[in-house]
């Protein structure tokens, strides 16, 4: 009997002992907890902000963050690819303190639904684009690759680069800006400064497309780059 209740006990402590470390372990301060709330509000209503324009719809799921890192106090987020939509996988850094010294990052899924352009017909190889080739359709825009164009602007007036299937999307690298200029053309360059302004006519060297700079010949030991502005129009800066 003895032996039973001495087993009982041992069993009886070491079940409280590991209450004790699981509340200890789970436990948390509720500064911390509020702090953290504050810090996925933060990047919640930054998400919002920087994604409300690009759909119909916007689901932000945040990842919640470490407990072991010190509280983010007067958070401020931040997207450390700026020139990247924040749709998708998403990762964002938060500065924190007073002067913004530290620096934490927070995972993100931004899920938005909107509008994109697809082909509304095939498309062959050196097309000029127009309006009636596209088409538009509705889904979760970060199912597109990041390439994916989804304005209209972006699209038409282009040149085709390779086949392009109905019902696809517009990828970047699918397109080209046409040529103004050709090579082997007669332009017009003109040279612009601080209270000058000259032109003269030379031959084009390459092909070359808005605001792409080109080599323009104007003499059989003269070349100079040219920015093409025009159809035919090129200009030098000073």
């Amino acid at each position: 009997m003895r032996h039973l209740l001495h087993v009982a006990a041992r069993c009886s402590a070491v079940f409280y002992s590991l209450l004790v470390l699981l509340f200890l372990g789970a436990a948390q301060p509720l500064w911390a907890q509020t702090t953290d709330q504050a810090l996925v509000d933060a990047v919640q209503q930054f998400l919002y902000q920087e994604t409300q324009a690009l759909g119909q719809e916007v689901v932000i799921d945040i990842a919640p963050p470490s407990p072991h890192l010190p509280a983010c106090l007067h958070p401020s987020p931040f997207l450390p690819n700026a020139n990247q939509a924040p749709i998708g996988r998403v990762s964002v850094g938060v500065r924190c303190g007073e002067a913004g010294r530290q620096t934490r990052y927070l995972q993100a899924q931004v899920d938005v639904i909107g509008r994109y352009i697809v082909a509304s017909q095939d498309i062959e190889r050196g097309t000029l684009i127009t309006a009636a080739m596209l088409t538009q359709r509705e889904g979760n825009l970060s199912d597109l690759s990041s390439q994916a164009l989804t304005n209209e602007d972006d699209v038409i007036g282009n040149v085709a680069q390779r086949p392009i299937r109905s019902g696809s999307t517009f990828q970047a690298h699918f397109l080209q800006a046409p040529s103004l200029v050709e090579r082997g053309q007669r332009v017009t360059v003109i040279a612009e400064g601080a209270g000058f302004r000259v032109s003269r006519e030379g031959e084009a060297l390459e092909d070359g497309a808005q605001g792409q700079t080109i080599r323009v010949r104007f003499g059989p030991r003269e070349i100079m780059n040219a920015r093409v502005i025009n159809r035919g129009t090129l200009v030098v800066d000073f």
